[in-house]
């Protein structure tokens, strides 16, 4: 089963083949199969040319895994990552070549 623990979109920027990204959706994924979990943690850039385009395309997307072993989920867990989140993120945009501005969400942060 894979769970988008948390999402939530910003304001960021980055140039993908060609073309300006002027926002990016961050999630924490978790996917759990035959008693293993695997936490990952996602970033993808998309154009957002005005305020109502959310077409986020997957083609300026990385992620990288944070957690992976035997178990299932864990809220405690889950909260340790949410906090170390925006860390893992900028890492992942600044190897992309963007940047977050995490200071100007787009939505509402989403939690499952």
């Amino acid at each position: 089963m894979t769970i988008d623990v948390f999402e939530q979109y910003f304001k960021a920027e980055l140039t993908y083949n060609g073309v300006p990204r002027r926002a990016a959706a961050v999630k924490l994924t978790s996917d759990s199969e035959a008693g293993s979990i695997r936490y990952t943690v996602s970033v993808s850039f998309f154009p957002h040319t005005d305020d109502e385009d959310f077409a986020v395309s997957y083609d300026a997307y990385s992620e990288r895994e944070i957690f992976s072993a035997k178990g299932r989920r864990s809220k405690k867990r889950e909260a340790a990552f949410i906090d170390s989140l925006r860390e893992t993120a900028d890492a992942i945009a600044a190897e992309m070549g963007g940047a977050i501005s995490w200071n100007e969400p787009l939505i509402e942060a989403r939690r499952a």
